[in-house]
């Protein structure tokens, strides 16, 4: 009996670790806000890590953001593109928010995908539906 209740919560605890795993690889797409920095001409300088994780070859994927200031209002909409992305291909990429400090960008929300076309042809639905976002700044970041 004692055999048994050890195997069932080995098991339970394999399980639980495997978990987080299988979700992260669901992830077909993945974004990171990795870092956002001031420039001397006072603009906020994001970079971005794209991840392809999926099966499929992309042609060109881009995505529309909103950015809120400081107070949550909307300041912008954007779009935000990063090109091409083979299987398995991270791509690392930085766009300037002009005129806008970090200090007073609170948010960025993916609010659409403006683009994600396939290399073998058509569009992907992937790249929403697939799509992972994290941030490593205090920016919020996500859909």
């Amino acid at each position: 009996m004692r055999f048994r209740n050890i195997m069932c919560l080995t098991g339970i605890a394999l399980h639980l670790l495997a978990a987080p795993l299988a979700a992260q690889d669901a992830a077909e797409f993945q974004l990171e806000l990795n870092n956002a920095a001031d420039t001397s001409d006072g603009n906020c300088r994001l970079t971005y890590v794209a991840s392809n994780n999926s099966e499929e070859a992309l042609d060109s994927v881009s995505y529309e953001v909103a950015v809120f200031d400081g107070e949550g209002t909307v300041t912008r909409i954007l779009v935000l593109e990063f090109g091409a992305l083979p299987v398995g291909k991270t791509k690392v990429l930085q766009f300037d928010l002009a005129e806008q400090a970090c200090s007073d960008t609170s948010r960025i929300v993916v609010n659409d995908v403006a683009d994600c076309t396939l290399a073998s042809g058509g569009n992907g639905d992937f790249c929403i539906s697939g799509l992972s976002t994290a941030s490593r700044t205090s920016i919020q970041f996500g859909t």
